[in-house]
């Protein structure tokens, strides 16, 4: 198994910035994709952005321009920057993890609230 524990969520006024950061805990299987999701009050869980082991990222449109993922090295840490925050981007964020054989896993999320 995979444990992902997030971190960094709070409170943010629109225009203002947070970081999200995941770290998975060690095991047997070797992580390839990391990314962040969301979902928001009666909304479906959506994807936010995701990075390959090999470095290839992927964003929602609605973030694109403001988020940046990152994962250095390729080790099993990734980074959420979110710039210009809007209120429609307040929700909780979920880690998510899975491997070359099909395995994923799940961070237990971190809320993020934008509002004045």
């Amino acid at each position: 198994q995979v444990q992902l524990v997030e971190s960094g969520g709070g409170l943010v006024q629109p225009g203002g910035s947070l970081r999200l950061s995941c770290a998975a805990s060690r095991s047997f299987f070797t992580i390839y994709a990391m990314g962040w999701y969301r979902q928001a009050p009666g909304k479906q869980r959506e994807v936010v952005a995701t990075v390959t082991s090999g470095g290839a990222t992927n964003y929602a449109r609605s973030v694109k321009g403001r988020f940046t993922i990152s994962r250095p090295n390729a080790e099993n840490t990734v980074y959420l920057q979110m710039n210009g925050l809007k209120p429609e981007d307040t929700a909780i964020y979920y880690c998510y993890a899975n491997s070359s054989y099909g395995n994923s896993w799940w961070g237990q999320g971190t809320q993020v609230t934008v509002s004045s």
